[in-house]
């Protein structure tokens, strides 16, 4: 399975709040909010979603295409994604900007605050689906991850006009999206992901109830963090697929990129829906354990045997065809 892969490619400044947000909050003053955090550490890391996707799906044996822009201190960066599986023979090199920069501050529980700075990102809208997929072939799917909006919306156009089947991941955008911007990305979507909140958001800013969305699209993949993940298709009943358990969390940066990579490889390699979302939650936990969001391996031994533990031998055994051809 050939896959494509558009999105944002960055560097990602992590820093750590040993306190929680919600305490620093006072409800009677959340229309003069200014806060300041003491952080106890930073990691500086490779990031963006895009490019954490084409990562994960490296290890598990694909050579997805990213298709982005970045500044000229791309190159270690576009080394180290080239050594592990991902052509980036197609990311435009911006001559002006740096490559992007995604700052996030995360508290005792797992809540995030970040901010994100676009840098080179901007000039994705300039780059031509119709020109990328001209020289490295036509793909099996498109994905428009988290990107400039302009070239979310170009990147969908022209898979549609290309007639390719193509994956929306709205995700951060959302909140930069105005209504008929969001219900283009939307519309005729082989796979819809969004976590819990970004649904409800999906569905304020198209105006659209669940129900209507589902008449749009294939698949409406929602992550649901612990609590695992649920797949809506019309006319059928939800599936929900739990989480992948762990004593050992790290990080929550990437990890629904993580559950991207897996369950679209699991797609790739002929596994069915759920199966497909249970090796994507495994593989969403293993990236939870690390900090970093390209710093984690496949340790396919290990993997199985945890979901084993979660879904059974007879969904491990068949997920396990999965990673030998990755192995």
């Amino acid at each position: 399975m050939r896959l494509v892969v558009t999105g944002s490619i960055a560097t990602d400044h992590l820093t750590a709040f040993p306190g929680l947000f919600s305490e620093q909050l006072l409800p009677d003053q959340l229309a003069n909010v200014s806060l300041s955090f003491l952080v106890d550490d930073l990691q500086i890391r490779r990031g963006g979603v895009a490019a954490n996707i084409a990562f994960g799906l490296g290890l598990l044996g694909f050579t997805p295409l990213l298709v982005g822009a970045v500044g000229a201190d791309f190159s270690e960066y576009g080394a180290w994604l080239h050594k592990h599986g991902v052509d980036v023979s197609h990311v435009k090199v911006s001559e002006q900007a740096q490559t992007a920069r995604f700052m996030c501050i995360t508290d005792r529980d797992q809540n995030q605050i970040a901010a994100f700075y676009p840098g080179a990102m901007v000039e994705s809208r300039h780059i031509d689906l119709a020109d990328v997929t001209a020289r490295a072939g036509r793909p099996d799917l498109v994905l428009v991850a988290p990107d400039d909006p302009a070239a979310m919306l170009r990147h969908t156009s022209t898979s549609r006009r290309l007639g390719l089947v193509h994956a929306a991941d709205p995700s951060q955008q959302l909140a930069r999206l105005e209504g008929e911007e969001a219900r283009r990305l939307v519309d005729a979507a082989q796979v819809l992901f969004t976590n819990e909140y970004e649904a409800a958001l999906l569905c304020e800013r198209t105006g659209w109830s669940e129900r209507q969305v589902l008449d749009r699209v294939g698949t409406w993949v929602t992550t649901r963090g612990p609590k695992g993940v649920t797949l809506t298709t019309r006319g059928d009943v939800p599936l929900t697929v739990p989480a992948v358990p762990t004593e050992k969390a790290a990080e929550p940066t990437g990890v629904g990129d993580g559950f991207r990579a897996g369950y679209l490889a699991g797609l790739g390699r002929g596994l069915s829906q759920e199966r497909a979302a249970q090796l994507g939650c495994a593989w969403a936990t293993t990236v939870l354990e690390t900090v970093g969001t390209q710093e984690y391996r496949l340790d396919a031994e290990d993997l199985l045997a945890r979901m084993t533990d979660t879904y059974g031998v007879n969904a491990a055994a068949d997920i396990a065809r999965c990673l030998e051809v990755a192995a």
